[in-house]
């Protein structure tokens, strides 16, 4: 099973942060490589078990499902149920933390999921640098703007 975590700081006290991140539908706002989203049969994007549907600026479909929200932790858990890449059993937690001195948040991201070795490399580089840790920058620009 692959294993991608990515960590990094935005400069924002979390509650700012987590009132964008929360929304498990809001990525097409901020993330660069969402060109669509909704969430199906008119659930609310917080409910658990939810599925977003969305497409890549590259055509790319996916679909994922909600499986935990915590307002307490600042976090939420999902899994793909559809994807374009050659992987299967994907389980993805993002978690805020707050950061006590200076008022900044950690943000961490990961993932597992099995892939075949031949493809472990440019996945796991797909997921990690492209998804999580471009995402993670573009978010904070985006809490910047809001």
């Amino acid at each position: 099973m692959a294993h991608v975590y990515v960590s990094a700081v935005i400069d924002a006290p979390i509650e700012r942060v987590w009132a964008i991140a929360r929304d498990f539908n809001g990525h097409a706002a901020w993330h660069p490589f969402i060109a669509e989203s909704h969430v199906e049969d008119g659930f609310a994007p917080d409910t658990v078990g939810c599925v977003r549907n969305f497409v890549l600026g590259n055509g790319g479909h996916l679909r994922e499902r909600l499986l935990a929200l915590s307002d307490v932790d600042h976090s939420f858990t999902y899994c793909i149920l559809e994807s374009p890449m050659p992987i299967s059993d994907y389980n993805a937690t993002f978690r805020l933390t707050s950061i006590t001195e200076g008022g900044g948040t950690f943000v961490e991201w990961q993932a597992r999921f099995d892939v075949a070795p031949e493809d472990e490399a440019r996945i796991k580089e797909q997921v990690g640098r492209a998804t999580f840790a471009e995402g993670i920058v573009a978010l904070e620009a985006y809490v910047a703007t809001t």
